[in-house]
């Protein structure tokens, strides 16, 4: 298992886009993200700061269901 990034927001939001998270709102420096399952919807969000403080991005990743591998594929 790889060690988790430090990213900008840009980069850490278009990636999960890419593995199916919608952005729902934006308020101040915080971006709220969704995701739809079958049987459940996940939240998320990610802060509007450059760069995301690495052991944020470990719990986004951690709610988001991805592994730091997952993230470098999205990337």
């Amino acid at each position: 298992m790889s060690k988790v990034p430090s990213l900008d927001y840009p980069r850490i939001v278009s990636a999960l886009r890419r593995d199916g998270w919608v952005v729902v709102r934006q308020r101040g420096s915080h971006i709220r993200l969704q995701k739809h399952l079958p049987d459940e919807t996940l939240k998320l969000t990610v802060p509007a700061h450059r760069p995301v403080k690495r052991s944020t991005l470990a719990h986004i990743l951690k709610y988001a269901r991805l592994s730091a591998d997952d993230l470098q594929r999205l990337v």
